[in-house]
Order: C-alpha cells, then sequence, then structure tokens
C-alpha cells in the first residue's frame, strides 16, 4: 500500500477529528500495522495533533505498530487452555510457522500471539485466526488449519 491509497482512504475523514479511530482501523485494515509516516499522515488529514494520534495507537490493543501478519493467531494460555494442552500447541504452532509468539513470518502471512484468556474455556484449547476460532485443538490438526488460511 502506497501513501496515495493512505490519502484515499483519509479523503472520507477528512477535519473530522472525532474519526481518528476510525480512521486508523481502515488503515490497519489494509496494513496489518501503523507505520509512523501513516500516524504523521492521519494527523495531518484529520487537523489532530500526531501526538494524540500516537496516543490512540498505542492505547488500544487493536492497534499495532509494528508489522503483524495478514493472519493474526492469538493462542489462549489461560489456565484451562494450558491444562488441555495448550503450551503444546503453542509449541507446534512455532515449530510449523518457525517463529515465536510476538514474531511475524518473513512473508508477513502470519503472526503469532498469546494471550491469557480468549472466553472459550468449554473448547480448550483454543486458538482465534483473525476472527475465527478453532477449539478442541490436538497438535496434529495445526497443520490443517494453518493450510487453510496460506
Amino acid at each position: 500500500m502506497d501513501i496515495e491509497e493512505v490519502n484515499t482512504i483519509l479523503e472520507k475523514y477528512k477535519n473530522k477529528t472525532e474519526m481518528v479511530i476510525n480512521a486508523l482501523q481502515d488503515i490497519q485494515d489494509r496494513l496489518y500495522y501503523l507505520p509512523e509516516e501513516v500516524l504523521k499522515k492521519v494527523s495531518e488529514k484529520l487537523n489532530v495533533p500526531l501526538s494524540r494520534v500516537y496516543s490512540i495507537a498505542t492505547f488500544y490493543n487493536a492497534f499495532s505498530l509494528v508489522p503483524k501478519g495478514k493472519n493474526q493467531i492469538k493462542i489462549c494460555l489461560g489456565t484451562t487452555c494450558y491444562v488441555r494442552g495448550g503450551e503444546g500447541i503453542m509449541k507446534t504452532l512455532e515449530e510449523h510457522l518457525k517463529i515465536k509468539s510476538g514474531e511475524t513470518t518473513e512473508d508477513k502471512k502470519f503472526s503469532i500471539e498469546t494471550v491469557h484468556c480468549l472466553g472459550c474455556c468449554s473448547i480448550a484449547p483454543i486458538i482465534m485466526v483473525n476472527k475465527g476460532a478453532h477449539g478442541r485443538l490436538r497438535e496434529e490438526t495445526i497443520s490443517d488449519i494453518l493450510k487453510k488460511y496460506q
């Protein structure tokens, strides 16, 4: 995505200072993160101080200032998931993708992050890939799940 695409997205929010979050969401949906030059452009186009844009981008967990993969995997390591094999699922994901939690694959297709709870204890262990939940996991099912997102 080039800066012209960012400008196109921002046109619908021009001088609407109350729409910073919406603008950042739209941009992150395309880039999978918010680079510094984009934050500056949002500040300029929406007529909002850069410090405020940065404060919003760093306050909400939904935003990231570092590149994320197209498919973002959240693995629950809360008590129930951990007891039911979550740690093994995590190791299997790391082996398949050749990255650790908090990292993104070189091809930018996948990112992994651990979370403490996804609120799905009844189907533990569980991962979320983007907005899709995959529960009652076994280590041998991880490969098939990842293939769906290639």
